[in-house]
């Protein structure tokens, strides 16, 4: 997951949050409206409260995952840094100086003309 991605799934992430307590704060309103029926009041209240927590296991989910994907990128994080740290040119050797039949081929070769392509 790139940074971007992660930008992208924070901001949805915050609003699925803001949207289920938009649905919570309506509940609530219906509940304290004194123009509705006391029941037919609670009952549509329960109805939008459960579907708003309902969206809380997206939320959480969401939320892991994020969390997943930050900790493997600073996992990567930390090989790249170990690696910057390597020479990797330090145990290679060259084959050509130590190998009879590469030693000097280059001078004893038949030279054509060069061919572009």
């Amino acid at each position: 997951m790139s940074l971007a991605k992660l930008a992208i799934e924070l901001d949805e992430t915050s609003r699925q949050t803001a949207e289920m307590v938009d649905k919570i704060s309506e509940g609530l309103s219906i509940l304290m409206d004194e123009n509705r029926e006391c029941q037919d009041a609670r009952t549509v209240a329960i109805q939008q409260i459960i579907v708003a927590l309902q969206a809380q296991d997206r939320i959480q989910q969401r939320c892991d995952n994020i969390a997943n994907a930050a900790r493997s990128m600073a996992e990567l994080v930390e090989v790249s840094e170990k690696l910057d740290g390597v020479d990797v040119w330090a145990d290679l050797t060259l084959d050509e100086l130590r190998k009879p039949n590469l030693s000097g081929i280059a001078g004893r070769a038949k030279h054509d003309d060069i061919e572009l392509f």
